[in-house]
């Protein structure tokens, strides 16, 4: 177990699971969003993830933009940024993956 996946399970016992509607969504307000917040060649790091934090708090749904990786890379490292912050992964296109969070009060009202 990582140090970022031992924080996560105290700090977020609920984590949400999305359902396909909800993902859709979700994938359907992010379409015309910027990637807020971009991984570099270094991947991973307490900074990094300190300000995916913060842009998830006051956003939600958040677009990363990762680095040119192979695919089987990004996907492990979309799965650490979630797993270190308690998000859910809704979409991975090419080099941009997309996060939600829901913030406390939340700011999207999901789809049941």
């Amino acid at each position: 177990m990582s140090h970022w996946e031992s924080l996560v399970r105290k700090r977020y016992s609920n984590i949400l699971t999305l359902t396909g509607k909800q993902k859709r969504y979700l994938r359907g307000l992010c379409h015309g969003r910027r990637p807020v917040v971009t991984i570099g060649n270094k991947g991973l790091n307490d900074n990094v993830v300190a300000e995916i934090e913060g842009a998830l708090s006051h956003h939600e749904l958040l677009k990363i933009k990762l680095p040119a990786l192979a695919r089987q890379e990004r996907d492990r490292l979309l799965a650490s940024v979630c797993a270190a912050t308690g998000a859910d992964l809704v979409q991975t296109l090419g080099r941009v993956g997309v996060i939600f969070r829901e913030a406390e009060p939340p700011v999207i009202q999901l789809p049941v």
